[in-house]
């Protein structure tokens, strides 16, 4: 085996389309400069995102990484909405409160940025051949539709499936491993939600997409897995922090992935 990351992905603002990257800097946090550091939330504080509002799923956004530029669009329309995230934020927020019917504000945080996993904010990563896998389960899926569900940070080649289920070990432990030169620690299985069920694109819902994924999972666990962290088995990928001396440093594609034991 030949461990690599193969892709990298940042999503500029939480629930919204991801940017790919062929290399990125690890912030202190862990997490990747730039990936959920905007957020949009409603009036009483909540994330407007997918487990709250499905229309978040019809929602096509584009992100100039050098310009701050935004584009927004509704699925299947061509007038997109153009703004600079740092300027016209205000403009910004009057479209999106025309397109969920509520206001709304957007937020940024630029240390941590807005990750579900507060404790393990560090990177998400999955293999390639996980994803080629679990397309495999649902008939009428593919390997990118999975990829747009599940919304991965780093993805690793040159593996089996499931290879990542290695990088965690038993509860209050970590497993550190590099990916390049730069140490992260592997926490825990990553936890999932409703929103992987729904279509990203359309947020309609695969008929008994959770039920066959837990069984699969379930059946298909491998044997270097730490079973105790599987509660249940509607879990994927793994959440991660940082080795504190980490910070700065870049990850690209190409890079070796090496697990401090080898």
């Amino acid at each position: 085996m030949k461990p690599h990351v193969s892709k990298i992905f940042i999503y500029p603002i939480k629930s919204l389309d991801r940017v790919s990257c062929d290399r990125v800097t690890i912030l202190q946090s862990g997490a990747l400069q730039g990936d959920r550091a905007w957020a949009i939330f409603d009036r009483a504080g909540n994330f407007v995102n997918g487990k709250r509002n499905q229309k978040i799923h019809a929602l096509r956004s584009e992100f100039n990484l050098e310009t701050n530029t935004l584009s927004l669009r509704v699925q299947n329309t061509n007038r997109p909405a153009k703004f600079n995230l740092i300027e016209e934020q205000e403009k910004i927020c009057n479209w999106l409160e025309s397109y969920f019917g509520f206001p709304v504000a957007i937020k940024q945080d630029l240390n941590m940025g807005f990750p579900d996993d507060t404790v393990a904010s560090g990177a998400t990563i999955v293999s390639t051949a996980t994803l080629e896998e679990i397309a495999s389960w649902y008939p009428e899926l593919d390997t990118e539709d999975i990829r747009l569900r599940f919304r991965a940070n780093i993805e690793i080649a040159g593996v089996p499936a499931f290879w990542e289920d290695q990088l965690f070990t038993i509860s209050g432990q970590t497993i550190k491993f590099k990916l390049g030169n730069v140490e992260f620690m592997g926490v825990n299985p990553c936890q999932r939600c409703v929103v992987i069920t729904r279509d990203p694109r359309t947020g309609e819902t695969y008929p008994k997409f959770q039920k066959t994924f837990i069984n699969q999972r379930k059946a298909t666990l491998p044997e270097w897995a730490e079973r105790s962290r599987f509660d249940h088995f509607f879990r994927l990928a793994v959440n991660t922090k940082l080795s504190p001396p980490e910070a700065g440093k870049i990850i690209r594609v190409g890079d070796k992935v090496v697990l401090a034991t080898d």
